[in-house]
């Protein structure tokens, strides 16, 4: 947990395509709330952290090259072109400070792992070259402080706000909580309720069914920090 700033995460894209996944995210502002786009060719996210570069904040990132994984580089700048637009999406991580400030359990903290993130058979509403699944990350929540988590979270929409899914998994495609597609599977109690959050991985997934040409991404659970406060972004 980062304290007091927003947490991001990363897709850039080839210009030629980046108007579809503006698009998309319009469509889909659950699991990709917009906070900032860079200028083509420009690392720079001016409004998000006007200081930072993405080719080399972030401990890692992803390559993906049609729809395949291909490299989880530490920086870009051997992959860095002039045509590149970055997005910059809202984070589930930006809301854990709240989430602890009510007494609420946040177990992948706890237990010192990587949030589990699952994908779901809920599809998006697709937009140009974009089709795919929703991901979404999991939090076990006692279940007298379920109300209240969904309470905390709905005030930060522009990091996913509200969960999409209480209860069982297999409602929305999940089989195995034990086994997640991203991040680390955490001890889910007795007398505890999965809560699923949507989950800014979701363009990963989307990738590897849209399959452009050159997607990059963070690696999950490796947020760039921006330079945003938290606390304003919530609705009073």
């Amino acid at each position: 947990m980062c304290r007091g700033f927003v947490q991001a995460n990363l897709v850039i894209l080839p210009k030629d395509v980046a108007f579809d996944f503006l698009l998309f995210c319009q469509r889909n502002p659950k699991p990709c709330p917009v906070l900032d786009v860079t200028e083509p060719g420009s690392p720079h996210p001016l409004h998000a952290a006007p200081e930072a570069d993405l080719r080399t904040d972030i401990p890692k990132y992803r390559v993906y090259r049609k729809g395949v994984l291909v490299d989880e580089p530490t920086n870009l700048l051997s992959y860095w072109r002039s045509d590149l637009v970055a997005f910059l999406l809202g984070c589930s991580f930006t809301f854990e400070s709240a989430l602890a400030a009510n007494d609420i359990p946040i177990r992948h903290i706890e237990e010192d792992v990587t949030v589990p993130m699952f994908i779901t058979s809920v599809e998006c509403t697709p937009a140009g070259a974009f089709s795919g699944p929703l991901v979404v990350s999991m939090r076990p929540i006692p279940f007298e402080k379920v109300v209240r988590a969904v309470q905390v979270t709905s005030r930060f929409p522009s990091v996913h706000g509200a969960p999409v899914h209480i209860g069982d998994p297999e409602r929305i495609g999940i089989k195995d909580l034990s086994r997640p597609d991203f991040g680390d599977a955490v001890t889910v109690r007795p007398g505890e309720v999965p809560v699923f959050w949507a989950c800014g991985v979701t363009p990963q997934a989307v990738a590897m069914r849209s399959k452009p040409e050159l997607m990059i991404t963070h690696a999950p659970g490796h947020m760039f920090v921006t330079t945003l406060k938290d606390e304003p972004m919530g609705v009073l």
